[in-house]
């Protein structure tokens, strides 16, 4: 019997970008009354939706006006926002994916709250499949590079946990697998970039959180012109949207870039 009742939040409001960008592939986007100030995937949303929140601050007002049954927010960096909002009454469900295993459950579990579970499963299998033949075509390379992936510049801050996974099935090694591991990003900081002289990486990759990536500047740095990455120019900016936005674009967009960017590596030097 269909209950005549709508189940699941009618009203959202995406603090971050990957959920908007899930509800929008799950067909649900009518349900997102508000959406992150910093949101481009899909480009429509920006259209179409009021942004109502930076990612350290949010117009509390302007939420509050949109009367939201629920809010999707990300990490104990949005804690003060969650906070605020729960204080007057909003249902907030902050999600905390920080691996490549804990993306793919989350947006299981919002697919759910929508009552879009089996078309959730039907795109989460779609991406499994791509990872797994990208991993394949990466256990076949002769020789794996190493990649330094640059969160930020000053000061330097390395990879986060899931762009570290995604760089390994892409086929590539990461300089700092020890600070993968930290979900911080003061916690990856590293001081001394005497440091990543000396594990010599192969690639670097640079998404600077939204600022452009100059390349120029990092072969510039002193001590790094006998750095193989900068000696052979293989330096690379993939956007902050593509990759460091725990959701479907780091499944998709942001790692097949990684991938691509070693397959092309592999084939000049492997």
């Amino acid at each position: 019997m269909t209950p005549d009742f709508a189940l699941g939040p009618q009203r959202i409001v995406c603090l971050t970008e990957e959920t908007t960008e899930w509800l929008y592939l799950l067909g649900q986007e009518a349900r997102i009354v508000g959406i992150s100030g910093y949101t481009v995937r899909p480009r429509r949303a920006r259209e179409e939706k009021p942004k109502v929140s930076a990612f350290l601050s949010a117009k509390i007002d302007k939420i509050l006006a949109l009367q939201p049954d629920c809010v999707f927010g990300f990490s104990d960096l949005q804690a003060d926002i969650a906070a605020q909002l729960i204080r007057h009454g909003v249902q907030v469900t902050v999600f905390n994916q920080r691996s490549v295993q804990e993306i793919f459950s989350m947006l299981f579990q919002l697919a759910a709250m929508v009552g879009e579970a089996q078309r959730g499963l039907d795109l989460l299998a779609a991406l499994r499949e791509r990872l797994d033949a990208i991993a394949d075509a990466a256990r076949a390379l002769p020789r794996r590079p190493r990649v330094y992936f640059e969160e930020w510049d000053e000061p330097h801050i390395s990879a986060i946990r899931w762009v570290s996974e995604l760089t390994g099935i892409a086929g590539g090694d990461d300089c700092f697998p020890e600070l993968a591991a930290m979900p911080l990003g003061k916690d990856r900081i590293i001081a001394d970039s005497a440091q990543i002289v000396a594990r010599n990486p192969d690639i670097i990759i640079g998404s600077w959180c939204g600022k452009k990536f100059r390349p120029e500047k990092v072969a510039a740095r002193a001590g790094w012109q006998d750095v193989a990455a900068v000696k052979n120019g293989q330096l690379f900016e993939i956007k902050s949207a593509d990759i460091l936005q725990p959701g479907p674009a780091a499944l998709s967009d942001g790692v097949e870039q990684l991938h691509r960017i070693v397959m092309d590596w592999s084939k000049a030097h492997g």
